[in-house]
């Protein structure tokens, strides 16, 4: 299921976006590119798996995109903001053999390890994107069209200016609502104390939404990510919200 475009719709790329003059629009998103540079592993899995896992941008963007079409089949549909190397994807997809799994991650090595990842647990109901993941969910999923949304430590953007960038907003938080399917749940992780402060304050205000703070959900693996913040003392804060109706 999907969204259609409205006029004015802008690109599912921010930074791909100009004014009529042809100069580049900054725009504010929730992540930073870095390198590019596969280690062979990751190349290896690139070279296998990223024409059959990894939907392309152009294809995605097309008001006519179907997700059952991406997967081959239909199916209740998960999706992960910010993957990373994919140590959860791979572990939670292979226990929801029965859904669909969407991996969202902009770093090109992270999805070429996650490619890797979902290959040797032998799955099939993985698919990966590279596009943003604030355009995809407000132009490309319909009303209550989500069975669960997971986003594990996000990036904190800690400073102070640098907030502005935090992926959890009002807005988005308002467009995750009403993707989720009633009761549906959206799971959430940060080693940052502000943050989830900042996360319990933005999500509890948003009336399609309950839940809060919760015991560390036992489904989710313990990833190098996670042992990274342990080892600096910082406290990991687990959050469930669920669409109230």
């Amino acid at each position: 299921m999907q969204e259609q475009d409205t006029p004015g719709t802008p690109p599912a790329r921010p930074h791909h976006r100009f004014t009529p003059e042809g100069r580049r629009v900054r725009e504010v998103v929730s992540y930073s590119r870095r390198g590019s540079r596969f280690t062979p592993r990751q190349a290896a899995a690139w070279e296998a798996h990223h024409e059959a896992w990894l939907l392309a941008d152009e294809d995605v963007a097309d008001p006519g995109w179907s997700w059952d079409a991406a997967f081959g089949r239909e199916a209740p549909l998960v999706v992960e903001i910010g993957a990373g190397v994919g140590e959860a994807t791979a572990a939670l997809a292979a226990t929801r053999p029965d859904a669909n799994v969407l991996a969202l991650e902009v770093w090109r090595p992270g999805l070429a390890e996650t490619m890797g990842r979902v290959a040797e647990a032998g799955l099939e109901n993985v698919r990966l994107c590279a596009i943003d993941a604030v355009w995809l969910l407000e132009h490309r999923f319909a009303p209550a069209s989500l069975a669960e949304l997971w986003t594990f430590f996000p990036d904190p953007w800690h400073k102070a200016r640098h907030h502005k960038r935090r992926l959890v907003t009002p807005g988005f938080a308002h467009v995750v609502a009403d993707r989720l399917a009633p009761g549906a749940a959206w799971r959430l992780a940060t080693d940052w104390a502000d943050y989830a402060e900042q996360m319990v304050e933005v999500l509890d205000a948003e009336p399609g939404l309950d839940g809060g703070i919760v015991e560390r959900w036992a489904e989710r693996p313990l990833t190098k990510f996670e042992r990274k913040g342990l080892a600096k003392g910082r406290e990991i804060v687990d959050l469930t919200y669920r669409r109230s109706s």
